[in-house]
């Protein structure tokens, strides 16, 4: 299981004055430092050294330095500034030992000596572009989709690798070759550290939010495993989405940040103290989390009046439905179903439809939800998919179909992979005799 308790939240905040010669003070106040901007400076120092492995080796003599110069002459005015520009002189001298032995070197040392002489003046504005520069070099499209997981989970959010394979059930040793591989690519096919051209920000952008949502989802409702939800990745999606709004308030940036607050506001409600699943029909939705629905409705309706929104923004305004519903009764299935409407126009996928199949189903009776869910199963598409056995089954239970519905709760138990499910459809199972 991820244990992201080491990984803090590193917005920019002052350190607490420390005085000179209070080594245990200002070993204390670097190591708060590191946590909170580590990845930040990291992420400027990549943009001007252009390597992963060199920035990270500088940042770490940066901040040995800086434990030595602050013990003797106190914290500076703007730790990040400082380390950035210890960072600079570090590389140059790793660049000059180099030197001996690589006659290019020469050229970008002379480049970097000239930059250093100006000054130094690191804003929080230059953290952040800095750090979209690196998130969107980590989500370039020319990476595949897992390697662009793990190299933002690694190089944005400061994950170890085995955090990552923990995270997603697999090897230290593959997450590695995952990350290697894809600083690889973006050094062989020199991919530029930089946020891409308006004209290419459409194509990059998606990418960007399709790894955030990624990572959210896992932690939402993970694919197996022991448990049906992973706070941390979760939390860790969610500061993602607040940062990517920070740094580029597009509407279908609202809408994912808007999408992922209004799942994360049920979170509590979803599981019992045992781990057990709890149906969205059968949750205490007084448990459910009001700021998050508040915070999520403003940024949908904001999305939403913008008239550029795109899938999230659709899908957030279905979870807005039900968020703004008291019961499942009183749920406004018409708009929800007239919303997968849209989503099917813009994203059809089998499984976009199958969850319309179900809106309607609500709407329209359980038999109309099985035409669908058969129509699916006829074409040969989500065949091996487990909710869609167990929609079926509900279905058919509660229709009073008692052995279709045990034949389709048995498909989905044999395909079902995370253990809270398996014990949900199990129980299903008993409870048909």
């Amino acid at each position: 299981m991820l244990s992201l308790a080491s990984l803090k939240h590193f917005r920019y905040k002052e350190p607490e004055q420390v005085e000179s010669g209070n080594e245990a003070g200002v070993r204390k106040t670097i190591e708060t430092i590191y946590r909170r901007e580590g990845r930040r400076v990291f992420a400027s120092l990549v943009r001007i050294l252009g390597e992963f492995e060199f920035a990270e080796e500088v940042l770490q003599d940066a901040f040995a330095a800086a434990l030595e110069q602050w013990s003797r002459d106190g914290i500076p005015a703007n730790p990040g500034a400082w380390l950035i520009s210890a960072g600079k002189f570090k590389a140059i001298d790793a660049i000059r030992r180099r030197g001996r032995f690589q006659k290019a070197i020469p050229e970008l040392l002379a480049g970097l000596e000239s930059d250093v002489a100006l000054p130094v003046e690191w804003s929080e504005e230059t953290f952040k572009d800095d750090q979209l520069r690196l998130i969107f070099t980590c989500c370039h499209p020319a990476l595949a989709a897992n390697t662009q997981v793990a190299l933002t989970l690694r190089e944005v959010c400061g994950l170890t690798t085995e955090e990552i394979a923990s995270a997603f059930l697999s090897s230290p040793a593959t997450i590695a070759q995952r990350i290697v591989r894809g600083k690889a690519k973006i050094r062989d096919a020199k991919i530029p550290y930089q946020v891409p051209a308006r004209a290419d920000l459409p194509e990059r952008l998606d990418s960007v939010l399709s790894v955030i949502y990624l990572v959210f989802n896992e932690g939402y409702s993970a694919s197996s495993g022991e448990t049906v939800v992973r706070a941390d990745l979760s939390n860790e999606a969610i500061r993602l989405g607040r940062h990517m709004l920070d740094l580029l308030p597009d509407p279908e940036v609202k809408g994912l940040l808007a999408l992922m607050l209004l799942h994360e506001s049920r979170r509590e409600a979803r599981v019992t103290a045992d781990g057990d699943i709890i149906l969205l029909e059968d949750q205490n939705r007084s448990l459910w989390k009001q700021p998050f629905i508040a915070e999520g409705l403003r940024l949908v309706e904001a999305a939403l009046n913008s008239r550029g929104f795109g899938i999230y923004t659709i899908q957030a305004a279905i979870s807005a439905v039900h968020a703004q519903a008291a019961t499942t009764a009183a749920t406004d299935w018409p708009q929800i179903v007239a919303l997968y409407d849209v989503l099917m126009q813009g994203a059809p996928s089998p499984v976009v439809e199958l969850n319309r199949a179900v809106a309607i189903a609500m709407r329209d009776g359980f038999e109309s939800g099985i035409v669908l869910v058969d129509d699916i199963l006829q074409r040969g598409e989500l065949v091996q998919y487990h909710l869609l056995h167990a929609a079926r089954a509900d279905f058919c239970r509660r229709l009073g179909r008692l052995d279709e519905a045990r034949k389709s709760y048995a498909e989905a138990l044999s395909l079902a992979k995370q253990e809270p499910e398996r014990r949900f459809l199990a129980k299903r199972l008993k409870e048909l005799g």
